[in-house]
């Protein structure tokens, strides 16, 4: 994380890691960390939501997000406990259609985790709708079992690249 650290700062203006605001269990507001992967007047806004996203990403933050290599900091956050290893993933604070729709379905009792069961089924090819439906999955299914199978997913899907939006 030093090394990933010291070359975002070699080649770009800003910290290394950034804080933003996401909501976690019962639709509270916590700072999540990630490896900043775009310049520092970048919306704060979903990547899918931006015109072109491609504009914001600083030297080599493509390679960061393919490899999510950008959600390492999120550590941090599970050791803290605002985060889990496998759970939905947190939503921005102004993703107001996304919370809207967990709250609905009860998912939002859920601590977020680092991947999540929508993350290995579509990651950021999937719609608002789709992506509940398969966090409501996991509210009602969640075992060590499911858990273990996102765990060895996840990896599987890094090292493919896929399901991964620049």
């Amino acid at each position: 994380m030093i090394v990933i650290a010291l070359w975002i700062k070699g080649r770009s203006k800003g910290p290394a890691i950034f804080w933003t605001d996401r909501i976690g269990r019962n639709n509270v507001i916590f700072k999540m960390a990630k490896f900043r992967t775009m310049r520092i007047d970048t919306p704060q806004v979903a990547t899918h939501l931006m015109e072109n996203p491609q504009q914001y990403l600083i030297p080599g933050g493509e390679a960061l997000r393919k490899y999510s290599l950008d959600e390492l900091p999120q550590l941090f956050n599970v050791l803290k406990g605002d985060m889990s290893f496998v759970g939905p993933r947190p939503a921005l604070f102004n993703q107001d259609d996304l919370v809207a729709l967990r709250t609905k379905k009860g998912v939002h009792v859920l601590v977020p985790g680092i991947t999540g069961w929508a993350q290995v089924n579509g990651r950021d090819d999937l719609p608002i709708p789709v992506k509940v439906s398969f966090d409501e999955y996991y509210l009602k299914h969640r075992c060590f079992w499911l858990d273990l199978r996102i765990l060895f997913l996840t990896a599987w899907k890094v090292v493919k690249k896929e399901g991964v939006r620049h």
